[in-house]
């Protein structure tokens, strides 16, 4: 029996983080009470790799059977059979120190299920941990002077290039199967990483790099278009890594890097496993559990999940695939079973042994049969938009790769194109709001194009993986133990797995809505709103143009310049301010502190008495009618909270002097002021943009003994993302088109702020009539007079 068998023994699992890992781990330790578990885990940054295993394995919903059924002695269970080893298999030796390799060593059955499971991971990642995976940890084990029973989980993929039987033998005796030499292929591997990292440092590259970061954030200020740049070029160098192992694979007829790469671990470990015991386990797509630990219960995404969200979405209506052919597909915990049972067995005396787990020979799902079934299903438990109303999902077809393909392509194209057109102009509200949207579509769109590239080989593949030796262990079990560790794929009704299991688990695991109409109370708005509008200590530190009036700096200029003059004058200024618009917008957009600097040469010359003395009517003929009485309301309610607030502007300092009452502290720009009583049109000090503001804000935060989760910021325009990013709760007000799908892709909170209805709302930003006599040009002005 398969208890007995393992009574006493000490097994090892690597991989136990992960989907097929978690699940083994607990089956395991609840239906195999005699043994003890080691995991090899990975540390963290932060965490450690016994933290590690407490938030990421034990802590998961897998275990809540063990959990119940074990009540208040789960923990001292857990303590006593459950052992971490800090270890990662990406490096030689497995990391291990000295007391873990002695605590290796004395494990009798060793799981090695670590693996970079994504169908599109760098090559060289891939490489490193599925082709070197299987022998280092083989290595390990006889540097340790084990000797015990190895069984590396592979894929049944690696044999998916032929059409036909796929036998459970090793590759090395497969006629099918591209001999390639391993260690040609890990130093080609090795070798691509660095040349393309040579590669992203081109000067044309870094220059790509440079102006699509400045087109996603405009003028979010030199360390954020540092840093963002500095993504994208990771990034560039992470997409050719991912389409040469793509297309490495596929050259030697692989569906991805994934197949060729565990393909090609499996060779290594072969050659480099010396006379350590050793098995191969391989799956074929591995899915949520049938019955174990509870039905449907899945760790991530797996392989079709995507793809179905996809279509029920009703982003997808037509995939790649034969109505007629076969999904592989496999439950965990049949797999699982498997490895169990393999591991009772033994090791096979006359060498290595293979145990396929796969359903298309024994219970074959017809591909044809899994789309009816998934159509069907979204028909009557369709998916909600975000308006709630329900989701009508087309009818699945089965055209050709290429074509479905094409337009997807074009579908990018279309949507990557309204998109940028939308964020090249200066909108906010529901146009920025729509320009959000586009993005979203564009990545659903990108993301499906993804998944027919990606997966659509394993819809049309044709191999038939044979499990005449795994049929053949099941058989060799008690009835007992073929009822406690089934694998026999014979089991599954792919109807009612499918319909009542997989579906309803996939989209409970997608958080995609599944009620119509409005969304309930408490949405996330409300409790991120719950989380800034409390009585616990917070500053709350306000941008103000765009934020907390429609207005800005050139609108202001513009009233105090035409405060004196007649119809036909003000015509002029306002003329020429409109002239100037492109330029002022395009010196905005690259940094907004050189526009500042810019702009208020204006005022060079302009009398400080006079404009001062007219500041305080442009805040009453002006500001206060461009407003936003939400915002003013808002400042109010964190007052009345106690929270402290803050206004930092680069506004000049009479134009925001009536607000000061509101605010526990302002800071503004200042201009400097000559003896003969004009402005310099010089700024005395730095204007308070960029990440000046983020600094600002975190010292006035840090004097009050507050840190950053106390921490509330509004703003409306990307040259404020170092202000937002700094604090705990960022909200984007009124946000312009590029703030907007930033706001949305990280969760922010979004304000629609609008003027108070009613009243008299100028289209321009002019004084409305001319009180008292006109004085004189300043000699040698270079405003004219305007605001002499």
């Amino acid at each position: 029996m398969i208890g007995e068998a393992l009574a006493g023994k000490r097994i090892a699992v690597t991989g136990a983080t992960g989907f097929l890992g978690t699940a083994l781990v607990e089956r395991l330790l609840r239906a195999v009470p005699g043994c003890e578990v080691v995991v090899l885990v990975r540390p963290g940054r932060r965490v450690t790799a016994a933290e590690r295993t407490r938030r990421e394995i034990v802590r998961n919903d897998c275990f809540d059977r063990l959990r119940s059924e074990l009540g208040k002695g789960f923990q001292a269970e857990i303590d006593a059979r459950l052992h971490t080893l800090a270890g990662d298999v990406s490096e030689d030796g497995l990391g291990l120190d000295d007391e873990s390799t002695a605590v290796l060593a004395t494990c009798d059955v060793v799981i090695h299920s670590a693996a970079a499971v994504s169908f599109d991971a760098p090559l060289d990642q891939a490489v490193e941990v599925n082709l070197l995976g299987p022998s280092r940890v083989a290595e390990a084990l006889l540097a340790a002077g084990s000797s015990a029973h190895l069984i590396a989980v592979s894929t049944a993929y690696v044999q998916a290039g032929h059409k036909g039987d796929a036998l459970e033998q090793v590759l090395s005796e497969s006629r099918f199967v591209t001999k390639t030499e391993w260690r040609a292929e890990v130093a080609a591997a090795r070798r691509a990483r660095s040349d393309a990292d040579a590669a992203s440092r081109q000067v044309e590259h870094l220059a790509r790099f440079a102006k699509k970061a400045r087109s996603e954030l405009g003028a979010a200020g030199t360390a954020l278009l540092a840093e963002r740049t500095e993504r994208l070029r990771e990034d560039w160098v992470k997409s050719e890594l991912v389409e040469l192992g793509r297309a490495r694979a596929r050259s030697l007829g692989w569906p991805d890097a994934y197949a060729y790469t565990k393909s090609l671990g499996e060779l290594a470990l072969l050659e480099r496993r010396g006379d350590l015991p050793l098995s191969i386990v391989r799956p074929s797509i591995v899915e949520s559990a049938l019955a174990e630990p509870h039905p449907g219960w899945i760790r991530g995404f797996r392989m079709a999940e995507p793809v179905i969200i996809s279509y029920g979405r009703g982003l997808l209506n037509e995939f790649p695939g034969v109505p007629e052919g076969v999904v592989d597909v496999i439950p965990v915990d049949l797999v699982v079973a498997a490895l169990i049972a393999v591991a009772a067995a033994g090791p096979d005396p006359a060498g290595p042994a293979v145990y396929q787990v796969a359903s298309g020979v024994r219970n074959p799902l017809r591909y044809g049969q899994l789309v009816h079934t998934i159509e069907e299903w979204f028909t009557e438990n369709p998916l909600y938009d975000r308006k709630g109303q329900p989701i009508v999902v087309p009818r699945f077809r089965f055209p050709g790769r290429g074509k479905v393909q094409g337009q997807l392509r074009r579908a990018v194209k279309l949507l990557r194109t309204a998109e940028n057109t939308v964020n090249a102009l200066p909108v906010r509200g529901p146009l920025a709001e729509r320009a959000s949207q586009l993005e979203e579509e564009r990545v659903r769109a990108e993301r499906a194009l993804d998944y027919v590239e990606l997966y659509g080989s394993y819809a049309e593949t044709e191999a038939r993986f044979r499990i005449d030796a795994t049929l053949g262990l099941f058989d060799s079990l008690t009835g007992d133990d073929q009822e406690r560790f089934c694998f026999d794929p014979g089991v599954v009704d792919w109807e009612h797995y499918v319909r009542d299991v997989h579906l309803p688990s996939v989209v409970e695991h997608a958080r995609v809505r599944t009620t119509p109409g409005a969304r309930s109370a408490n949405t996330r708005r409300d409790r991120g709103l719950a989380a800034v509008l409390t009585e616990e200590p917070r500053c709350a530190v306000f941008d103000l143009e765009n934020t907390l009036i429609a207005s800005n700096v050139v609108d202001s200029y513009a009233w105090l310049a035409t405060r004196h003059l007649d119809l036909g004058e003000k015509a002029r200024v306002v003329g020429g301010l409109l002239a100037e618009a492109p330029r002022l917008l395009s010196l905005d957009r690259r940094d907004r502190s050189d526009f500042l600097r810019s702009f208020y040469r204006h005022y060079e010359g302009a009398p400080v008495a006079r404009v001062r003395e007219d500041a305080r009517e442009l805040f009453c003929d002006l500001i206060l009618t461009r407003c936003f009485p939400e915002g003013i309301a808002r400042v109010r309610h964190h007052r009345r909270l106690g929270h402290k607030t803050l206004l930092i502007t680069g506004a000049l300092d009479f134009v925001v002097d009536a607000l000061h009452p509101l605010f526990d502290e302002v800071v503004s720009a200042r201009l400097g002021e000559l003896p003969d009583g004009t402005f310099s049109g010089e700024m005395i000090a730095s204007p308070p943009t960029g990440e000046a503001r983020a600094i600002l804000m975190e010292e006035w935060a840090e004097s009050l003994g507050l840190g950053r989760d106390q921490l509330v910021a509004y703003a409306d325009s990307t040259s404020d993302l170092p202000m937002l990013e700094a604090a705990g709760h960022p909200i984007a007000v009124n946000p312009e088109a590029k703030l907007a799908t930033i706001a949305r892709r990280r969760g922010w909170l979004v304000e629609q702020w609008s003027k108070a209805p009613g009243g008299l709302h100028r289209p321009l930003p002019v004084a409305t009539r001319r009180l008292g006599p006109r004085t004189p040009s300043t000699p040698g002005s270079s405003v004219s007079g305007e605001l002499a």
